[in-house]
């Protein structure tokens, strides 16, 4: 498993914080900007970035890898990766909700709200996210099928 990282400038010092943290639990990761603070940055450039690199896993193996991007509300990099097939984005609000995710939805990028989180909840969620399976019960997956069907025919 390999995770893509990104974000705005909203999100950027939390990222940063996110990359160390990935680093010295030896996750393999890449980070996909930003690479400095731009004001002037706009989250779907790095939503793109990340999304892509998660839909094309998802189709690519079973293992597939995984995203973690951040902006200020954490809504605009949300609506924006759900556009692609096989991503399943959920914005994080506790440990346990983004267990929740990962359990029940196979939830494959965790999207972080920099402006709404404090340092010490995105660290929990954020190991709440990469150390959660997806249980792959029936209901589960079939829910999961149901939305392959629905961006299929959209």
């Amino acid at each position: 498993m390999k995770i893509f990282l990104g974000a705005d400038h909203r999100g950027y010092e939390l990222k940063e914080k996110v990359a160390r943290w990935l680093f010295d639990a030896k996750y393999e990761f890449e980070d996909m900007g930003a690479d400095h603070l731009d004001p002037e940055d706009d989250y779907t450039v790095y939503a793109e970035k990340v999304a892509s690199m998660v839909s094309r896993s998802a189709f690519a193996k079973a293992s597939a890898d995984k995203g973690i991007l951040l902006c200020g509300s954490g809504v605009g990099v949300d609506v924006a990766t759900n556009k692609f097939d096989g991503v399943r984005a959920g914005i994080g609000k506790s440990p346990q909700q983004v267990k929740a995710g990962r359990n029940d939805d196979d939830m494959n990028i965790l999207v972080i709200a920099a402006d709404f989180t404090k340092e010490a909840e995105a660290k929990e969620m954020v190991k709440a996210f990469l150390e959660t399976k997806f249980s792959g019960k029936s209901r589960f997956k079939r829910r999961i099928e149901d939305i392959k069907k629905i961006e299929a025919n959209n």
